[in-house]
């Protein structure tokens, strides 16, 4: 009796194509730019003095970074100065967002997400990859399946030997 003669591969062979969201995670460096090191004793922020911290401070060290910009201080900060650091920062920057990093990892997969190519999917029996080295935000999962429910045969969560159904068409 030859214990290797009958051994199959059922996963290779079950034509579930794996969706890995960590492949579309962006390496680029993250920071937050908080703008309460601007205000005025830590409440208000002066146009005046603004103007000129803009003008002097190097936009150039936020080349290729993703960067949230928020306000961690309860104080009045007017829009538009947030409108100035972004229009300053994203010349160099690859993403400027208003917010916390969970909202700036979102954006990041987002438009990650936007440029995949669905038709590759159309008809497919999909398992979204569940366990990840990186920490892949929940939102991620939320668009890759609003994205694949029009044209997948089927979307799974977890790994391709144990998967959690997700989304059958009905035929």
């Amino acid at each position: 009796m030859d214990i290797q003669e009958n051994i199959v591969n059922k996963v290779a062979s079950s034509g579930l194509v794996t969706l890995n969201l960590e492949d579309y995670f962006h390496k680029g460096e993250r920071l937050v730019y908080d703008i309460k090191d601007n205000l005025f004793h830590g409440l208000i922020l002066k146009e005046q003095d603004f103007r000129a911290f803009i003008k002097e401070h190097d936009f150039g060290q936020y080349a290729g970074k993703n960067i949230a910009i928020t306000c961690s201080a309860d104080a009045i900060v007017p829009t538009w100065a947030y409108m100035l650091l972004a229009n300053r920062m994203k010349p160099f920057a690859n993403e400027v967002v208003f917010g916390n990093l969970e909202i700036l990892e979102t954006v990041l997969y987002t438009k990650a997400l936007a440029q995949i190519d669905l038709n590759s999917f159309a008809g497919e029996r999909v398992v979204v990859k569940g366990c990840a080295d990186l920490d892949v935000p929940v939102s991620a999962y939320v668009e890759i399946t609003a994205l694949l429910t029009p044209v997948a045969k089927s979307i799974m969560y977890g790994e391709p030997c144990s998967t959690v159904p997700i989304f059958k068409r009905k035929d």
